[in-house]
């Protein structure tokens, strides 16, 4: 986990969970006065979700996910996020433990957003094998999930010295 994905996630939890949950109460209460102390206590309670979420517990960190997605995104139909959210820094780290919420597998295009990459690209992972087509169509999520957990290979450039 590097300390810019960590600041990241906590700032957009933070304001997630402001707009979604704190800014209705305050409208419902009529004033500030009484969900002040909730602002302060979200903002170490961010702190403590980001680390669950991209901590080691993979345990944890999807109980985490679970609760918040839960909390900030409530509704009797299955979560299904557009595809711009699996950009955002909560979005990459729901892809990475989870994979998709409730879903075994996705369309491609879904599959393309949680993965950063175009349609045409996770075609030819599931063509090369790199990714596994569900059999009723689209890509799997536990493959998703495990392609974005793979250690990242890095090329540094050479320099021939001849």
């Amino acid at each position: 986990m590097s300390t810019s994905e960590h600041v990241a996630l906590v700032e957009e939890l933070v304001g997630l969970v402001e707009r979604r949950v704190v800014d209705p109460l305050e409208i419902l209460f009529g004033s500030d006065e009484q969900v002040g102390p909730v602002r302060e206590r979200l903002r170490i309670e961010a702190e403590v979700w980001a680390a669950q979420l991209l901590g080691r517990d993979d345990a944890l960190a999807v109980r985490t996910a679970a609760r918040l997605i839960a909390a900030v995104f409530p509704g009797d139909d299955l979560f299904d996020p557009p595809e711009e959210w699996w950009r955002t820094a909560f979005g990459r780290v729901v892809a990475r433990r989870v994979g998709h919420p409730g879903r075994e597998a996705v369309p491609f295009a879904t599959a393309g957003a949680m993965l950063g990459i175009t349609r045409q690209g996770v075609h030819d992972l599931v063509k090369r094998a790199k990714l596994d087509r569900h059999p009723d169509g689209g890509v799997t999520t536990q493959s998703i999930r495990e392609r974005l957990n793979q250690p990242q290979e890095r090329y540094a450039a050479r320099r021939d010295h001849h």
